[in-house]
């Protein structure tokens, strides 16, 4: 029997799976699956060596608080460790992060400040900057800084590297690998670049992020762009990222990173989080430009269950434009989900108003359609569920049809746009009809998340 004395003794050591789904010309394409981790990421090693490197240094002591900028998944491996080991820890994580990683945060007892993810360096509100007032201002604190401290590359080339190197028996051509920090390739490309100098470092860079111009051009500047894609890419170059160990890189977009972690849990069955699509996406786009067969390594680097309300939540990839979808240039476009599809939920006129509600709050959803038979009856909201039961708790157990809205807002999926506006500028959710049949509803955020793909 192999029994740990502790979570940390299981950080490390996951295992390699060569993938068969995607089409990567003529290489083999393995991934080191680091979701296997405790903390369900790639960055328990690196939360495992900043904090036993200033332990070692005095850096950090016995009741101190550890301070750190993160993209999230960082935050939760020095959260992870903090809790076991007793110290306090603040992050500050910029507002795109999935709420499943926050709740993990917080549940680790991690102090979360959000911050805008908007903004470059050197303005107030930027994630690392504010980490470091924050820092200055706490007494005892200690700033982990995984983008300046040489802890980072360390423990992948310490630990990372020479397990990828074990496991392949050293036949590895290529890894690839996103920089968040810069110090999972830095630490991979030290230690691979001293067993074969022609073992190719390859960047996989969401659209929008600087580091593939640096690499490829040796130039860079940063546009303003925005990716959507959690803990890879940057506006700037991080202290731990050495250019001069990098051999390649590619750039991926958005849409390609969400494409493929569908590909990866239908087809292999893996949950992977949003940068392992960029990641994956990289090395097939990298080994189909080879001419030869070569052994490509790249990275599971976070579980998908961090992202689940996102990148395997339909509506939200609509919303972001991210899915292939058949488009119709009518109101048909703004429906996030259809109800003649099978999509939406509903409820039957014959529910309780206590259904209704647990349904809109497990869902996140503030009205329902009544369907009976595949006919729409009503709609029944929040609204209309709080002046219920605010007058009589017992109306829990009513029929919704007793409850339920029944003079609808209609437009058929043609009508025009001032119409549509027309109708949710009242305050009310449009229902759109194909002829006799009802396809879905439109709402505000629906309009205006329309409005902000028209920019792209």
């Amino acid at each position: 029997m192999d029994i740990k004395d502790s979570l940390l003794d299981l950080i490390g050591n996951t295992p390699i799976l060569k993938l068969k789904s995607l089409d990567t010309g003529p290489c083999d394409l393995f991934v080191k699956l680091e979701s296997g981790n405790p903390g369900g990421s790639i960055k328990d090693r690196i939360g495992l060596s900043i904090i036993e490197e200033a332990e070692a240094s005095g850096d950090l002591q016995p009741g101190g608080t550890i301070i750190e900028a993160t993209a999230g998944n960082t935050g939760l491996g020095l959260a992870l460790i903090a809790a076991l080991k007793g110290y306090k820890i603040i992050l500050v994580i910029p507002d795109k992060m999935s709420r499943e990683k926050i709740l993990h945060l917080e549940g680790l007892g991690a102090e979360i400040i959000l911050t805008r993810s908007d903004v470059p360096e050197g303005h107030p509100e930027y994630y690392q900057d504010l980490a470091r007032k924050i820092a200055s201002e706490t007494p005892g604190s200690f700033l982990a800084d995984q983008f300046s401290n040489p802890a980072n590359p360390l423990a992948h080339r310490t630990t990372t590297a020479p397990e990828i190197w074990e496991q392949m028996k050293g036949d590895v051509d290529a890894v690839v690998a996103g920089v968040g920090s810069g110090g999972t390739l830095t630490g991979l490309a030290q230690f691979f670049k001293s067993k074969n100098p022609d073992i190719s470092m390859v960047a996989a860079d969401p659209e929008g992020s600087v580091v593939a111009d640096a690499i490829l051009t040796g130039k860079y500047k940063y546009e303003g762009g925005s990716w959507l894609v959690e803990g890879v890419g940057e506006d700037f170059i991080p202290n731990n990222f050495d250019l001069s160990l990098m051999d390649d890189a590619e750039i991926v977009s958005d849409k390609e990173a969400f494409e493929v972690l569908q590909v990866l849990l239908k087809e292999e069955g893996i949950l992977g989080g949003s940068s392992s699509g960029t990641l994956v996406a990289a090395a097939a786009k990298w080994c189909r430009k080879q001419t030869e067969p070569k052994n490509v390594v790249t990275f599971i680097c976070d579980t998908g269950n961090k992202y689940l309300s996102k990148a395997f939540n339909k509506s939200w990839l609509h919303d972001n434009n991210l899915l292939e979808s058949e488009k119709f240039g009518d109101l048909r476009d703004l429906i996030s989900r259809r109800a003649d599809q099978g999509e939406m939920i509903t409820v039957a006129p014959s529910d309780s108003l206590l259904v209704a509600y647990n349904r809109m709050r497990a869902s996140d959803i503030s009205q329902l359609p009544v369907i009976k038979e595949g006919d729409l009856l009503g709609i029944i909201d929040e609204e209309d569920v709080l002046i219920s039961v605010s007058k009589n708790q017992g109306t829990f157990s009513d029929e919704v049809e007793r409850h339920m809205i029944q003079q609808l807002d209609v437009l058929q999926y043609n009508a025009s746009e001032d119409e549509l506006i027309g109708i949710l500028s009242e305050g009310k959710v449009a229902i759109i009809y194909s002829e006799d049949t009802f396809i879905g509803f439109i709402t505000k955020v629906d309009l205006i998340n329309y409005y902000r793909n028209r920019l792209n």
